[in-house]
């Protein structure tokens, strides 16, 4: 098995490559990010290349252990819960977390389209007026009932310690993490008003945050500050 795990995923962008940061760094995994690496970029290409890989991925994020190469965030997250103590033991409850995982990674992409409504090719100031219009309905709609969803799975969580899933942190945790990061750091008037109904997922937040291994990590230089290149991004227009 290839040691250090090695992580292809756009030099620059926390995106979806972050929840996998987030699960490597919490287990205490060593990894290569390789596309912050020189001549990472060629690698990250050939990962998703289907003459040169017999399971290429439509798009990073994609991890490799050893002669495996596993593709889709939450795919990867499966295996790495499964492998690293990440994920509940039984099979129910890697179910469950499976099914967490997809349905924060349908409102990251929500999320994105708040600024891209149109077309990811192209700019965000050739889609202005849709981005405006797409983002009201976003935070006004979207993001509440998220929100309440997630807010219920904790509070009918029967496991102690104000985790998503069981009484032990989980890379659904993490991943609840990152979503209302990125959420506050492109929604910040819309999250600072809606904090106060969602007590157990801004303390799940807080809890993570105080986490050892991902203190030290968003401390340190391996995390990507936020930018508008990515998923996330602050338009002060969208989040009036």
């Amino acid at each position: 098995m290839t040691t250090p795990y090695q992580l292809y995923y756009w030099d620059g962008l926390q995106g979806r490559g972050e929840f996998v940061r987030l699960a490597l760094e919490e287990a205490g995994v060593p990894y290569v990010d390789v596309a912050r690496k020189k001549g990472g970029m060629s690698a990250l290409t050939a990962s998703l290349d289907g003459e040169q890989v017999a399971h290429p991925s439509f798009a990073p994020p994609v991890l490799r252990v050893g002669e495996l190469l596993i593709g889709q965030t939450a795919n990867i997250l499966m295996f790495l819960g499964t492998k690293h103590g990440l994920a509940p033991r039984s099979q129910d409850g890697r179910l469950w977390a499976n099914q967490l995982q997809l349905t924060i990674a349908d409102i990251v992409a929500e999320a994105h389209d708040t600024h891209h409504p149109i077309s990811s090719s192209a700019y965000y100031e050739e889609q202005k007026k849709e981005a405006k219009a797409r983002a009201r309905d976003f935070r006004e709609k979207r993001i509440p009932k998220f929100l309440d969803y997630f807010e219920g799975v904790i509070e009918r969580n029967p496991g102690r310690g104000g985790y998503a899933i069981g009484s032990r942190l989980s890379y659904v945790d993490l991943s609840l993490f990152q979503l209302l990061d990125g959420l506050a750091y492109a929604f910040p008037n819309t999250m600072a008003k809606l904090a106060p109904s969602y007590p157990g997922l801004f303390a799940l937040h807080a809890k993570v945050a105080q986490r050892p291994n991902v203190a030290a990590y968003l401390n340190s230089k391996r995390r990507i500050p936020n930018n508008e290149t990515d998923i996330f991004r602050h338009y002060p227009e969208l989040d009036k």
